[in-house]
């Protein structure tokens, strides 16, 4: 049975006085509607969502790069009851929710960081729901999303000298591609760039033997 945001969202503004929520409306044909969480009652609104209605499995979490706030608003709408307002950039966590037992789902939760720099930072989900902690450490990966009281926030798929975050809207690939054990093609005449043609040469043969 699909989630009914809108009467969930009036749950909780009960249940949770002082929180700020607000609707977002899908405008596609999906029409998966979702409930925006101001950070600081993220862990809140999360422990109640499982423990008084029953929504006790996270199946995903992603991350969105919002530069311009504007098109964030076309993409979720605001909806009745208010809204969470932003001035700047921001990076945004979204989490599916399903209650196994009332089959339920998906309710589709988000909340947003202060900014794209020093205030990058969100509550961690993990001591509610375990299956948070690797998909947590993907979004720090690929956006720089600092999520506090993560039991083990580091990089997952890029490795420890990575420079930046790949999934931002702002990053620049680089063209030194040292860590490309076979390069071919247009990696090649990237990386030359960076080599002297020597050993440009050398390191070239040798990856197409």
């Amino acid at each position: 049975m699909k989630a009914d945001p809108a009467a969930i969202l009036e749950h909780l503004r009960t249940a949770l006085p002082g929180t700020t929520l607000a609707l977002r409306t899908n405008p596609g044909p999906s029409a998966q509607h979702s409930i925006l969480v101001e950070r600081e009652s993220l862990v809140a609104v999360l422990q109640h969502l499982r423990d008084a209605m029953g929504f006790d499995m996270l199946s995903n979490v992603t991350g969105v790069d919002w530069p311009d706030p504007v098109k964030a608003d076309s993409v979720a709408v605001v909806g009745e009851g208010g809204q969470v307002s932003h001035n700047e950039g921001f990076l945004e966590v979204i989490y599916h929710l399903f209650s196994t037992e009332n089959r339920v789902g998906p309710l589709v939760v988000r909340a947003r960081t202060a900014d794209r720099g020093d205030g990058a930072h969100i509550p961690s989900a993990v001591p509610i729901f375990r299956s948070a902690e690797f998909q947590e450490r993907e979004i720090y990966d690929l956006f720089g999303i600092r999520f506090m009281g993560h039991p083990d926030l580091r990089r997952i798929l890029m490795w420890d000298e990575f420079v930046d975050h790949p999934m931002r809207k702002d990053y620049i690939a680089p063209d030194d591609y040292e860590y490309e054990p076979t390069p071919h093609g247009a990696v090649v005449e990237k990386a030359k760039a960076h080599y002297p043609a020597a050993d440009s040469q050398a390191t070239f043969s040798r990856a197409s033997d």
